[in-house]
């Protein structure tokens, strides 16, 4: 099964969620942005990182505003179920903008990144996407004549973003990645769009799902027609494990027992 879920900021009791909590050997979920558990390098946050990576089920993540994309740009690429990713540690993967996944028979376009209203304009220069990384996406799409199971992002289209900002009372504010979003969203077939930048668990409309701490399963594929050639994932061997110790994680520690 698969699952989608949204922004956790490194939040440890995330982790005890019932919904976290329920997932099992072969299950996949997906952090629709703001994972949050790379950020500091600190000895707790890597035995997080280790606990994370060593369950029987999978995680994966989208980067979103409150990401270090540096940090995560110094792991090492390789492919997972058709979609480039930066494999973390074992079975925990970021999802690289752009990509298609076929998980479980379903298909899945992914695209982080994104801005937030603590941010300056500093801060938004990598955390928005640049024209190679649309390029990759619009080539990955076609591939599939645009059609996929789901999409998942971060940030939502233009028009739903402005809806809700609206209704909450703020100005609207877009950038790049809504705007492109937006095109996405009149030209391809899907199923769902699941989000997680706006911190609700709301559906905004019957394609448009905002997702915060629950943990959506998705259905199978049924829209899907397109063919994308398979890659097979890569030997991750030659991965070289962190050592890991800290007094401050004793929870996660009490359950690996």
């Amino acid at each position: 099964m698969i699952y989608v879920t949204g922004d956790m900021h490194g939040d440890i009791e995330r982790l005890y969620d019932s919904g976290f909590k329920q997932l099992k050997e072969g299950d996949t979920l997906i952090v629709a942005g703001d994972f949050g558990f790379l950020w500091d390098g600190s000895k707790a946050e890597k035995k997080i990182i280790k606990y994370l990576g060593s369950r029987k089920y999978t995680i994966c993540f989208l980067d979103g505003a409150h990401d270090d994309l540096k940090k995560l740009a110094k792991y090492r690429k390789t492919v997972y179920k058709g979609g480039v990713v930066h494999r973390i540690y074992k079975n925990l993967f970021h999802m690289c903008r752009g990509q298609l996944f076929t998980i479980d028979g379903i298909n899945i376009f992914t695209f982080g990144g994104g801005e937030s209203d603590d941010m300056d304009n500093t801060d938004i220069e990598d955390l928005l996407p640049n024209g190679n990384e649309m390029k990759e996406a619009d080539e990955n799409l076609q591939n599939c004549s645009d059609t996929v199971d789901y999409i998942i992002t971060h940030e939502p289209p233009a028009r739903i973003k402005d809806a809700l900002r609206l209704k909450a009372q703020k100005t609207p504010i877009t950038n790049v990645l809504n705007a492109y979003f937006e095109e996405l969203n009149s030209r391809c077939t899907y199923r769902k769009w699941f989000f997680g930048s706006v911190h609700m668990d709301k559906e905004i409309t019957p394609r448009h799902r905002a997702v915060y701490t629950e943990y959506i399963p998705l259905e199978g594929s049924e829209l899907y027609r397109g063919s994308v050639t398979p890659v097979r994932d890569e030997d991750f061997s030659d991965f070289e494990d962190c050592k890991l110790s800290s007094n401050n994680t004793e929870r996660i520690e009490e359950d690996e027992q």
